[in-house]
């Protein structure tokens, strides 16, 4: 007998805070029992980026759009008018300082350890910036020997210089 699927749904408090189409997505995707890893294999991009789709804090292709409307049973008409061609909303979805605990304990890491990374990066690399635009990132899950689980976060950006002006 198979596990079911354990699904991320949306919290009802940012509800107000996100598009429209959010809602419908999110239930379709419930209702077929997918989770964003089968959705990313669908659509040839990574958890991280679905999910984004799914907040309005991501673009979504033409073909994103066909692909998530066969896959969810939506209207494609329907949903190429809420999120094709849509210039994202990005970062507005949560307040500041977020109060949902694992956006948080996020939060928290670039509170504590912000700076310490600023120090690394800028003597690697020097004076500049890593891009959030040319950009990627993966979620991943390690279990130690002991059987603890391990939440494992890649980042990788750009580097982007300052110019001397």
């Amino acid at each position: 007998m198979s596990e079911q699927p354990k699904l991320a749904s949306l919290d009802d408090s940012i509800v107000g805070r996100l598009p429209s189409h959010a809602q419908a997505l999110f239930a379709a995707k419930t209702k077929k029992e997918l989770t964003f890893a089968d959705l990313a294999k669908l659509l040839g991009r990574s958890e991280v980026a679905v999910a984004a789709i799914f907040y309005g804090q991501a673009t979504a292709s033409k073909e994103d759009v066909e692909v998530l409307a066969q896959a969810l049973d939506l209207d494609a008409t329907t949903l190429r008018t809420q999120i094709g061609g849509v210039f994202p909303d990005r970062g507005r979805a949560g307040p500041m300082p977020p109060v949902e605990p694992l956006i948080y304990r996020l939060y928290e890491i670039v509170q504590n350890y912000g700076y310490a990374y600023k120090a690394v990066i800028n003597e690697k690399f020097g004076d500049g910036i890593m891009s959030a635009i040319a950009f990627s990132t993966a979620v991943d899950k390690e279990v130690d020997a002991d059987g603890v689980a391990w939440v494992n976060i890649k980042m990788r950006g750009k580097w982007l210089p300052f110019t001397r002006f």
